[in-house]
């Protein structure tokens, strides 16, 4: 090698055609993922079990997603944000009006079981007043690789209404493109062997490569340097070509690590497979070119949309963002986890209001005010709130809600149109179309599904949900379900909290099938069921609040206490179901009135498997943001009854 090239024959040494490049392998296993997904859903539609689909393992590149430009329906500055699981990115701000251009991209990291459903969200802006979403479109990656992985695909997509999934307000333009890992490992290492190349010729000499390797590597690369140096010297000259060193590093690199931290972050590698830490490398290296690189940083859309503001109120430490409330709720942020879309996303809430709980439920003075007379003012402003929601007058608060909500509630779901709800409150526990939310494995009771519209924490034990989220001091089963409704099967059980935001569907369903054995009415407070008071050490509010407890019975989960908690602004709790009906999972079991709300079920003990996703955020402090209907867990009395990939058909 040195100052000749010796690149490799296409023959293999044994005289075998080579084996297809990581590359072609991908992109068979993308397309193969692609009909996999098709199968699963059409075996969830008739609630047989899925195929397998392929290993987390089997799938790890980069996708290159640029934003191009995108033409507006009505005039002003853009910017975009693209939005993937726990990462949001942010164009600059467009110059152009009505047809903004950006040509602005993001490498990220696409895994089989990752997230792979990109959000772009497109705001209106000017650098004074505040940004305002004005668009937005979901695109699912893995569909749009698999149309055409060898070369640059444009596709151009409708931009939604915040307000109406319906209506479009223009149309943006986007190219997303999957590296060749083969090159994507070797221009890493190019890079990094670059550091050395101190004249720039392309060559380097032996003590050039060790400097590298000692200031980088391990002790394995000390002991393997002058082996792969030697392996590209083919000549004997002790000059070796860069690009085809790259290749034998980036090739070790794959087979043992001899690169132990990143030279750009100083990040330990090795916390997960070998590609993923060559990507990690590659990526850290393209953050430090400016080329039209999208801004990162932020945690969700409506976080990268404060500019300015934002930065400001950060360096202020006037407020944060964080994953999890494992402390309480300290950040004036609430950040959930969409299950569908596998993302982050911001929880709409007034910052007065923040301020005003915090003050209320997470101090010592706030306690003082509970405990003198708060609890009779937070029931009697409810009671009067929802008195006031049941007037005809109350029906033109209707559009002010939707706009306050704009984006998050889609009316298009809804049975009836809004002309239709002739006071908040009808509105409020608005029906959907029957097909808004298909209940998963209809036939097999041996499923449970989510009861409600909600953010949802799942815990295996009461100890589990006292460690991650409930903060009270005498929170405990028998508290929550009173003397009248706790038996011993609960002892010790496992627990799903549903919680329901102003913006939610107010509906609840039953999560399994069985017999409703009694209904029983434990009066009490009104305290909100913010994560702030949820998260507080001097109230509780699960054992406190009103609440209706129902104890369901089940051939498959054995009893089921299901319990409808009310809160502050909670007019009434309505059951439609009595004592002895039979109800299906899925059916229909009353709504709230106007307000947040809350939904408790309580499992025996050993009775459910929650579904690994729900119990990973949770264990993070972390609410998943799901649907009715959706799986929550399977019984783990009839193991032989459950169905292979049950959480993969859930969510996709």
């Amino acid at each position: 090698m040195g100052h000749s090239s010796s690149r490799h024959n296409a023959l293999a040494g044994d005289g075998q055609p080579p084996l297809p490049s990581r590359f072609s392998r991908f992109r068979t296993r993308l397309r193969l993922r692609r009909r996999d997904r098709a199968a699963a859903a059409a075996d969830c539609s008739d609630s047989e079990s899925g195929r397998p689909a392929v290993a987390a393992d089997e799938f790890a590149g980069i996708a290159r997603i640029r934003i191009l430009k995108a033409d507006m329906r009505f005039k002003d500055k853009f910017f975009a944000c693209l939005s993937l699981g726990e990462r949001t990115y942010r164009t600059e701000r467009s110059d152009n009006t009505h047809k903004p251009e950006w040509n602005s991209e993001k490498k990220v990291v696409i895994e089989t079981n990752g997230p792979h459903i990109a959000r772009i969200s497109v705001f209106e802006t000017n650098r004074f007043s505040k940004n305002t979403l004005v668009g937005y479109c979901e695109v699912d990656l893995f569909d749009l690789l698999t149309k055409d992985l060898e070369e640059e695909h444009i596709e151009d997509l409708a931009l939604l209404d915040p307000s109406s999934s319906t209506n479009a307000v223009g149309t943006i333009s986007i190219s997303c493109y999957i590296e060749d890992p083969v090159e994507t490992e070797q221009s890493f290492a190019r890079r990094v062997l670059a550091i050395v190349d101190y004249d720039e010729d392309g060559k380097l000499s032996l003590p050039e490569f060790s400097d590298l390797m000692k200031a980088f590597g391990n002790g394995l690369a000390v002991n393997k340097m002058e082996e792969l140096f030697r392996q590209a010297d083919t000549n004997g000259d002790g000059i070796v070509d860069m690009d085809e060193l790259a290749a034998l590093l980036a090739d070790q690199q794959e087979k043992e690590p001899i690169i132990s931290n990143c030279p750009v972050c100083g990040e330990s590698l090795g916390k997960y497979d070998k590609i993923n830490d060559m990507i990690h490398m590659t990526l850290c290296f393209d953050e430090g070119t400016g080329n039209q690189i999208m801004t990162g940083g932020f945690l969700t859309d409506k976080q990268a949309s404060y500019g300015w503001m934002f930065k400001l109120s950060e360096w202020a430490n006037f407020s944060s963002y964080d994953v999890g409330l494992r402390s309480g709720s300290t950040a004036s942020h609430i950040l959930v986890f969409d299950r569908r879309a596998k993302r982050l996303v911001e929880e709409a809430i007034d910052g007065k209001i923040v301020l005003s709980m915090r003050a209320l439920y997470q101090s010592k003075v706030g306690l003082t005010l509970i405990n003198t007379g708060v609890k009779d003012i937070l029931k009697n402003l409810s009671e009067k709130q929802g008195k006031k929601m049941n007037s005809p007058e109350s029906a033109k608060d209707i559009p002010k809600f939707l706009d306050l909500f704009m984006g998050q509630i889609n009316m298009d779901e809804t049975k009836d149109p809004i002309e239709s709800f002739k006071t908040f409150n009808d509105f409020f526990v608005r029906q959907l179309k029957p097909s808004a939310r298909p209940i998963a494995y209809n036939d097999q009771d041996n499923i449970a599904t989510c009861a409600a519209d909600c953010r949802l924490m799942a815990f295996s034990s009461v100890d589990e949900s006292t460690r991650f989220w409930i903060k009270g001091r005498k929170f405990s089963i028998e508290g929550l379900l009173g003397a009248d409704a706790h038996s011993d099967a609960f002892i010790n059980g496992s627990l799903v909290i549903f919680r329901l935001a102003p913006q939610d569907y107010h509906r609840f369903h039953v999560p399994v099938s069985g017999t409703v054995e009694k209904f029983v009415e434990i009066p009490g407070c009104l305290y909100t069921v913010n994560p702030i008071a949820v998260n507080s050490k001097y109230c509780n509010v699960f054992t406190e609040n009103k609440r209706v407890v129902s104890i369901i019975s089940t051939s498959e989960f054995g009893k089921v206490a299901f319990v409808a908690i009310g809160a502050t602004m909670v007019g009434s709790i309505t059951f439609l179901k009595k004592d002895g009906d039979y109800v299906h999972k899925g059916d229909e079991f009353g709504y709230f009135s106007f307000g947040g709300s809350t939904v408790i079920c309580v499992f025996e003990k050993d009775a459910i498997q929650f579904d690994a996703d729900l119990l990973a955020n949770s264990e993070r402090s972390l609410e998943t943001l799901v649907q009715v209907g959706t799986t929550l867990g399977t019984s783990k009395r009839n193991r032989e009854l459950q169905v292979p990939e049950l959480q993969k058909c859930s969510v996709e």
